[in-house]
């Protein structure tokens, strides 16, 4: 009989999670990327006291926010890129075109199954525990999709501020709590959010300098939707060891 491979243990890290944040909080979720960094998903509503036991728990002490940052999740791995065919409904982009065989992409798009989120919209944290050199995502996907609302952690980690802002920004997602909740990137007469998948690639308004008014105004936009297609298609193997110097 074939002996079945040991699992491997829990890592220091892992085990620090168990132990001082999952044994507690029973909704947050354990997993890992493909780079076995851990991955916390939790409900909003525990997002702030989750990220709390991250940075002052002296096991964990994730003193440090990286990143805070939204995330689109329409439409994500169920299509792929067809350049061609974007409409305004925007791009997915969590499919890589599958190669067969004999090297040939296929006429046909393979669609491979798609990961079954809960909700369209998340907040994902990147945190760094600089005593340990230890780094964690928190995940924490929002309850409604029309209107994405998240807790703020401004009072957790203050740098979250800006971070706060450009989600807002570029994704729609409210902070409960914000001080100043407001546009970081665009202008202050933008309309919508563009990083979300349904926002059009030319969007909804373009600015001009009116010599009549002698200021900058707004309009709808003028120029017709294209989408850039390349204009030089290159084989699949371009570059590899039969193709290279050709």
């Amino acid at each position: 009989m074939s002996e079945q491979p040991e699992s491997a243990p829990p890592s220091p890290l892992q085990y620090a999670l168990q132990e001082r944040l999952l044994a507690h909080h029973p909704d947050v979720q354990l997993g890992q990327d493909q780079t076995a960094c851990p991955i916390l998903t939790c409900p909003p509503a525990q997002l702030v006291d989750v990220s709390l036991v991250l940075r002052d728990d002296q096991e964990l002490h994730f003193e440090q926010l990286v990143d805070l940052c939204g995330v689109d999740y329409m439409a994500y791995g169920q299509s792929e890129w067809v350049t061609h065919q974007a409409t305004d409904s925007g791009f997915s982009r969590g499919v890589r075109r599958a190669i067969t065989m004999a090297g040939e992409v296929p006429t046909t798009p393979v669609v491979a199954a798609a990961p079954r989120w809960p909700r369209r919209f998340a907040v994902v944290l990147h945190l760094l525990s600089v005593r340990h050199n230890w780094r964690v995502r928190v995940r924490s996907f929002l309850d409604d999709d029309a209107f994405p609302v998240a807790p703020s952690l401004t009072s957790v980690y203050p740098c979250s501020d800006w971070f706060e802002r450009e989600a807002f920004d570029l994704y729609g997602i409210c902070f409960q709590g914000h001080d100043d909740l407001r546009r970081i990137l665009t202008d202050y007469g933008f309309i919508g959010h563009p990083f979300r998948k349904d926002f059009p690639l030319s969007g909804y308004v373009e600015v001009r300098y009116d010599p009549d008014k002698e200021r900058v105004v707004y309009q709808p936009v003028t120029i017709e939707p294209r989408t850039t297609v390349a204009r030089v298609i290159r084989p699949v193997d371009h570059g590899g060891p039969e193709g290279a110097g050709s």
